[in-house]
């Protein structure tokens, strides 16, 4: 059990087209976001969408797979851990930034 320590699975769709950097001219990042629905009933008896949204990251041959095959509106499982970005702004107010790093991918549906 120790290697789940810090892991993340999410089923989703994604938001946009992904958005992919080459690094230091020979690693490739990609950045993008996933939505995750949760349907529930409230306490009035009404049923409820909550759709939350979540940034994503994905480095070198997972970056190349999601670049080549992953559009917006795409459903991906996705298999990575958290990570804590901090950081100072420009006003000087320290910030964080949390991101899921993609270790895994699998495409659900089908390129558009």
């Amino acid at each position: 059990m120790s290697t789940l320590r810090n892991k993340v699975i999410l089923m989703g769709n994604l938001g946009k087209d992904p958005e992919v950097k080459l690094i230091n001219g020979k690693t490739k990042l990609a950045k993008f976001t996933l939505a995750t629905n949760e349907t529930y009933t409230n306490g009035d008896g009404e049923k409820v969408k909550d759709t939350q949204w979540h940034n994503l990251i994905a480095w070198g041959k997972t970056a190349e797979i999601i670049e080549k095959y992953c559009t917006k509106g795409m459903e991906l499982i996705v298999e990575g851990k958290l990570v804590n970005n901090v950081y100072t702004d420009k006003n000087d107010v320290k910030r964080n930034n949390i991101e899921v790093q993609v270790n895994e991918i699998v495409m659900v549906s089908k390129k558009a």
